[in-house]
């Protein structure tokens, strides 16, 4: 850890995007277009922690979306040839 973090007294929340990506953000700050509050606040390892429990998938949720579309296509396709 370096010394800015140690003296980092910064109270982050936590953010979420419309692709269900999480980041932090200083509570303090005004939050940038496309993201919101998901209502955990903290210092940054907390927020961190928090992020690493929850946010499971990484792929943005339009991926998510596409390869199930995907796969419910191949099924459908799979069970017509039989």
């Amino acid at each position: 850890m370096s010394w800015d973090e140690e003296d980092d007294k910064t109270t982050y929340m936590v953010v979420i995007n419309h692709e269900e990506q999480y980041s932090i953000w200083p509570e303090d700050r005004e939050l940038p277009l496309g993201w919101n509050d998901v209502g955990k606040h903290g210092n940054k390892q907390e927020c961190l922690d928090y992020i690493e429990e929850v946010w499971t998938d990484m792929r943005p949720l339009s991926l998510r979306k596409k390869m199930e579309e995907d796969e419910r296509r191949r099924q459908q396709e799979g069970g017509q040839a039989s």
